[in-house]
């Protein structure tokens, strides 16, 4: 199971993991007034859709971005009336797009440094592991491919957990120093108990930026969890949007199976 974007801030809020303000609309009343709410200049609109790609896709009404950075409330509201109701197409959604039914408000931040960190769990090694890399946002597949020195992988004790000795490990390896280091230490500790006490099988931070006024935060993330568990995770669970999965995959899951759909035209 897969969630929106303003829903892993939601969870980030509540395992305190440090990440921009914001607020998710589900119109463009609604968008004009979480950005007075927010507050100040440089904020950012959000298309909310599983999938990525979405700065540099297009609506099939022809609006161009499913991000936007915006100063202002009416700005917001303008952006996300165009946005609301419409069908983004991505590299990911394939030519049919995807509705955007909400968008996410947040403050923009003041990158000086972009990092990539996840936490999954390793079928190859039956144990969870966690990914990092100074090469943050990019594809992670193709800075292995390419630059696999620039990535650092650590081992998770499947009872005692991520240790802050590994946290440091971690961060000095990204090239973080000095306060930075305890910051990313905490961020770290706090996903990992995230990841551990949602059942998720991955979290993954793309980018984890360091600001230019000292911080390091959590930006962009994608989550999976292990549907096997969420009959544990009500809150969770809640939290799916059917809207973005495959009919048959949900009508197969409404009966306890598991459906995978498969390109050809056999019959």
């Amino acid at each position: 199971m897969n969630i929106h974007e303003y829903q892993a801030k939601e969870l980030f809020e509540k395992f305190g993991v440090a990440t921009p303000a914001g607020k998710v609309a589900a119109t463009a009343e609604e968008a004009g007034a979480a950005a007075r709410e927010i507050g100040g200049t440089g904020l950012v609109v959000k298309a909310q859709v599983h999938a990525g790609g979405r700065g540099k896709g297009t609506f099939k009404n022809g609006f161009k971005g499913g991000v936007h950075v915006i100063n202002t409330a009416e700005e917001a509201q303008d952006i996300a009336g165009k946005m609301l109701g419409q069908t983004l197409v991505t590299h990911q959604t394939g030519p049919e797009g995807k509705l955007v039914s909400k968008v996410l408000i947040a403050k923009s931040v003041d990158i000086v440094k972009e990092l990539y960190f996840a936490i999954l769990f390793d079928r190859s090694k039956s144990a969870h592991s966690i990914i990092a890399s100074t090469e943050g946002g990019m594809n992670i597949e193709e800075v292995a491919e390419k630059t696999p020195e620039k990535i650092t992988k650590v081992p998770v004790h499947p009872t005692m957990g991520l240790q802050p000795y590994q946290c440091r490990k971690i961060a000095a390896a990204l090239g973080l120093k000095g306060p930075l280091i305890n910051q990313a230490v905490k961020l770290f500790s706090s996903l990992w108990n995230l990841y551990s006490k949602s059942d998720c099988s991955l979290v993954e931070v793309n980018p984890l930026a360091v600001t230019t006024d000292g911080q390091v935060v959590a930006l962009d993330a994608k989550f999976n969890f292990d549907d096997n568990a969420l009959y544990r995770q009500k809150e969770v669970t809640a939290m799916r949007d059917t809207s973005e999965e495959d009919p048959r995959e949900v009508a197969a899951s409404d009966f306890g199976l598991n459906y995978i759909g498969l390109d050809g035209n056999i019959a």
